[in-house]
């Protein structure tokens, strides 16, 4: 639609022209059950009524709002012509009077793209279930508004009509009457945080009770809601437990009462998300409902996204930024607040573990992308908003706020948190307004911080440089500090600069800790000056900075033989993040890389990290390995993980990973058969138990190499004919090693827009197959051919499954880098959002390219 793109000026120009008084909403979603009996979407009513004030009377203005068909609107009192006023996406607003009211009467569709309000279906029971997801500019799916984070209003009357038997959820408290859900007045808040989830949902309550310092008490009544079929594995006390250690926590940090009233948490199918901070109820993916037996770290993923959302209800809907620019004050805030509160509250006292491994290698990744931008974006539009939901306004900004605590001081940077929330509640604001709470409670000029970290991209590398005397000890340590060409700023970093020893127990033990200012591009560490000599230095001990660690050549020589003896978790983490990186710059050779792992991966405490090595040294097969060793390479990593399978402990959570890990790696027939007979009880592992879920993951490689057919698989989704079962189905259908299999895929992905959100990425996820890189040869240049079409007729989330998921990706070769510039080259004017994710893709190919380079040359590397 041709407005339906908002622009940065286009925002700013009508936020100084009105401010809105507030919102009645009345949506009918009766439609939402029975058969379809038109041949367009399938819509239900909404009526909105918002009232407004003009700065400028007689000024013209517009409104929001993407539906099917308009049936009436009403501006002050003047019927205007829908016909004439809307075009699909906006309301055109003539002749404003200084206080307006604005009622338009519209139906809207239901999505199956996870945007605006989805409907559902649940294969088990035939039920539907209703949620919205708006950000960051959906909500004008639902009902007319005025889409910008800065115009916020009370929702002052929201009703909802819904089929018998059905509850519906919302913002404020409801309650059902004369067949009517009526809502509490909302406090003023931006529209992408409003929210409805309705239907036949299981719904668990709890309470939490707080009193504070002055006697006051506060009560929030608690809730917790998922679809009927997922109820029997909903372990609603541990999030009740997760949810009100965090409000404990932030209660005693942030010193500013919860705000919002109840707290309800929805676990709801098909999301897109991780979860979205809607004020008083969030809602998450429901495959935070564990269905089998996951691992520890997957609780702390689970525990780590529920704190991140409570944290959003003082840092984004308390306060929120003006635009999306400054995107960055709630979600670096919420990634940072998220581990912060997980280590300070939680039973998982090594988030910030998990922090340095897994959220550091997605903001590493991002920032040496074509596309990395400063924290403090510089967003023109919504395309471009939808897109900034990326490892750099998450995991960087985070790693930045957690270099921040360490410059200032962790009780000046949570004082000025707490005066930011009594300044600006209810309000929006921009990145000054943070500095100036932070200038007032550090002492410090935050501009100059600022300038580095948040207005420039890029990350830096920093190497130790050892000279040691003639009495074998440290004359001089220095830090020498890098940047890429294209991003050339060297940065302030405050560092704690570690010294290991290899131990005669084999250890490898911290002796000796500096804490330094690393600025400009070489930084002596006085304090170390006589120190033992080290073998092995970590330069950003304690991960407190964001930054490349890079390794001398004693390190690196220490960590070939005794990466596993690094008896500190977090230290160990660093280490393995580090030479990952060095893999993804080609500076180690992915065989040495894979080596590493296979040797010392076993003897990983830390589930998570083990986990997270699992990935690593799968990609590091897939895109970095020389095309001569990758079939070696595989074997190995099979080979490996087999014998990790049954050295593990019976029934350990490392045993289902190394269970895992082994499937997704099996090459040989011999592997087949081991999965084909723990699958038909055979064969067995003692203490590993073959639950559905990991029955699924079993069977996808069977069917990616032709091992089980479409009946066997239509025999297991008959043991599971559920909504999971389902997506793992569609995964393992797409998977088969047939060219009438992958053109059925690729026509229902690309020609076709049948498919749901869940089903088009389980579809894609099956497609592509690092075992069939000739099958999948041919529709390189049918990706290029098709995915202007794609993004300009689909939803911007379907758009992004398919250009991202579909690129050629395992068509390593110059040829596909070729045709990768040429479609560029020749698609200058194609919208910004689709060349940024093709300019990303030939970015991550092109690092493929330089990464089996590295390894073809592995016998001259280390």
């Amino acid at each position: 639609m041709p407005g339906e793109n908002l622009s940065r000026d286009e925002a700013r120009e009508r936020a100084a022209l009105i401010g809105v008084d507030g919102y009645e909403v009345s949506l009918d979603l009766r439609s939402a059950v029975g058969e379809d009996d038109t041949d367009g979407p399938r819509t239900f009513r909404s009526v909105t009524t918002v009232r407004f004030r003009c700065n400028e009377p007689g000024a013209s203005s517009f409104a929001d709002l993407i539906a099917p068909s308009v049936t009436s609107v009403s501006l002050n009192g003047r019927d205007l012509d829908p016909g004439e006023v809307f075009d699909g996406s906006r309301i055109t607003l003539e002749d404003l009077a200084a206080d307006n009211e604005l009622v338009v009467d519209a139906q809207c569709a239901y999505s199956r793209t996870g945007e605006g309000l989805h409907r559902f279906v649940d294969p088990e029971d035939g039920e539907v279930y209703l949620y919205t997801q708006y950000e960051p500019a959906d909500s004008r799916r639902v009902f007319a508004n005025f889409e910008q984070p800065d115009l916020k209003a009370p929702y002052r009357c929201f009703e909802v009509r819904a089929p018998e038997g059905w509850t519906v959820w919302s913002n404020g408290a409801g309650e059902r009457a004369d067949g009517v859900w009526r809502f509490a007045e909302t406090k003023p808040i931006s529209t992408y945080i409003t929210c409805v989830v309705a239907g036949p949902y299981h719904y668990v309550t709890d309470s939490y009770s707080r009193t504070f310092a002055d006697g006051t008490t506060l009560e929030i009544p608690l809730g917790a809601l998922c679809r009927k079929g997922l109820a029997p594995h909903f372990d609603a006390d541990d999030v009740f437990l997760v949810t009100k250690q965090g409000l404990d926590f932030f209660h005693d940090h942030f010193d500013f009462p919860y705000p919002f009233g109840k707290y309800d948490q929805a676990f709801v199918p098909e999301y897109n998300l991780g979860a979205m901070e809607n004020p008083g109820l969030v809602t998450f993916r429901e495959e935070f409902i564990f269905r089998g037996k996951v691992t520890q770290a997957s609780y702390e993923g689970r525990a780590n996204v529920v704190l991140h959302e409570m944290a959003h209800m003082w840092f984004g809907d308390l306060v929120t930024m003006e635009w999306w620019d400054d995107l960055w004050l709630k979600e670096s805030f919420a990634d940072f607040m998220g581990a912060f509160s997980l280590v300070g509250a939680t039973r998982f006292e090594n988030g910030w573990v998990t922090f340095a491994n897994r959220r550091k290698a997605w903001a590493y990744r991002a920032d040496q992308l074509p596309s990395t931008h400063p924290i403090t974006a510089d967003i023109r539009d919504l395309q471009d908003a939808k897109l900034n939901f990326d490892g750099i306004t998450y995991a960087k900004g985070a790693s930045v706020l957690k270099q921040l605590v360490a410059y200032v001081g962790e009780d000046a940077f949570l004082e000025g948190a707490r005066r930011y929330f009594k300044r600006h509640a209810y309000g929006n604001t921009r990145l000054g307004d943070l500095l100036s709470v932070l200038a007032e409670t550090s002492g410090r000029d935050m501009s100059g911080w600022a300038r580095s970290w948040l207005q420039t991209a890029g990350v830096n590398s920093l190497t130790p440089q050892v000279l040691l005397g003639p009495d074998g000890r440290v004359k001089e340590l220095a830090v020498v500090q890098e940047a890429a060409e294209s991003h050339p700023e060297l940065r302030p970093h405050r560092v704690a600069v570690g010294l290991y020893r290899v131990t005669d127990a084999g250890t490898v033990e911290r002796y000796a800790r500096a804490e330094t200012d690393v600025d400009g591009a070489r930084t002596v560490v006085a304090d170390l000056a006589g120190a033992d000599a080290p073998d092995l230095v970590l330069v950003n001990d304690d991960d407190l900075t964001y930054c490349k660690i890079r390794f001398d050549e004693t390190s690196l020589a220490t960590l070939r033989e005794h990466l596993g003896s690094v008896t500190d978790p977090l230290a160990r983490a660093l280490c393995w993040s580090a030479l990952w990186n060095m893999t993804r710059d080609a500076l180690l050779p992915a065989r040495r890389f894979v080596d590493l792992v296979l040797r010392f991966a076993g003897r990983e405490s830390g589930i998570g990290v083990l986990q997270m090595l699992h990935a690593w040294a799968e990609s590091a097969l897939t895109h970095y390995a020389a095309d001569d060793w990758r079939e070696t390479g595989g074997q190995l990593l099979a080979e490996g993980a087999r014998r990790e399978l049954y050295a593990a402990e019976p029934g350990s959570e490392h045993q289902l990973a190394w269970a895992r890990f082994f499937a997704r790696t099996a090459t040989a027939e011999a592997d087949f058969g081991l999965l084909r007979d723990l699958l038909t009880g055979a064969e067995s592992v003692e203490g590993l138990d073959l639950d559905q879920e990991l029955r699924w993951v079993f069977l996808e490689p069977l069917a990616a190499h032709g091992v089980v057919d479409e009946k066997v698989l239509a025999e297991e989704l008959a043991r599971d004919d559920t909504a999971s079962g389902r997506r793992h189905q569609v995964r393992c259908l797409a998977a088969r090693p047939s060219q009438g299999v992958k053109a059925q895929a690729w026509a229902q992905v690309v020609e076709s827009d049948a498919l749901s959100n869940a089903m088009v990425e389980a579809t894609i996820s099956g497609f592509v197959q690092g075992s069939q890189r000739e099958l999948l040869a041919p529709y390189a240049d049918r990706y290029f051919a098709a995915i202007e079409r794609v993004w300009s007729e689909r939803s911007i989330q379907i758009g992004m499954h398919v250009v991202q998921g579909l690129f050629p990706s395992l068509q390593q070769s110059p040829a596909t880098l070729d045709a990768t510039d040429a479609w560029l080259e020749s698609h200058r004017e194609a919208a910004p959002a689709l060349r940024r994710l093709v300019l990303e893709a030939r970015d991550d190919l092109a690092r493929a390219l330089r990464g089996q380079a590295c390894d073809a040359t592995a016998d001259q590397r280390l």
